[in-house]
């Protein structure tokens, strides 16, 4: 709790400063012309105070943001959320219905752990991008392009 409490804005901006989040969005968006999913990325500082009281989960939070963005919300069910909580150093990746058939939880897991394996030394760009491009790779494996389509979710990251 008081690790929530403790989080700041600008220690959040300091991880993920502008150069970064324009990186994080340009590597979202160059991986969604390769394949069919939609990629949001979204950082948060630290749980609303309310959810800590309610001991909601960092699965739960990944989960509720999820809906809140409408990442669900694509025509061919393949949005995926890249969800950082910052305070507990934690990722967490929600794939729709039509990814999670394809892809199993033990591949997203290893995703995360470039992340926070990334976030540990310090390297939030790198550990970022380096995870990105893992889920661009396995869109294009599992859900090629198959011609232009629009962009349905902005690529730009969420900094909460």
């Amino acid at each position: 709790m008081l690790r929530h409490w403790q989080s700041t804005q600008a220690a959040a901006r300091r991880a993920f400063p502008d150069d970064t989040l324009t990186a994080v969005a340009e590597a979202i968006t160059a991986g969604e012309r390769t394949h069919r999913g939609e990629v949001r990325f979204i950082v948060e500082k630290a749980l609303p105070t309310d959810e800590i009281w309610d001991g909601v989960t960092n699965r739960q939070r990944a989960l509720a943001l999820f809906a809140d963005y409408g990442v669900w919300d694509t025509e061919d069910n393949c949005g995926v959320l890249i969800y950082v909580n910052l305070a507990d150093h934690k990722v967490d990746i929600v794939a729709d219905r039509g990814i999670d058939r394809r892809i199993d939880a033990a591949t997203w897991q290893g995703v995360c752990r470039t992340m926070t394996e990334g976030f540990r030394r310090g390297d939030f760009h790198q550990a970022a991008l380096a995870a990105i491009e893992q889920v661009n790779s396995l869109l294009r494996e599992h859900f090629p392009a198959n011609g232009e389509r629009p962009n349905e979710l902005p690529d730009n990251p969420i900094m909460i």
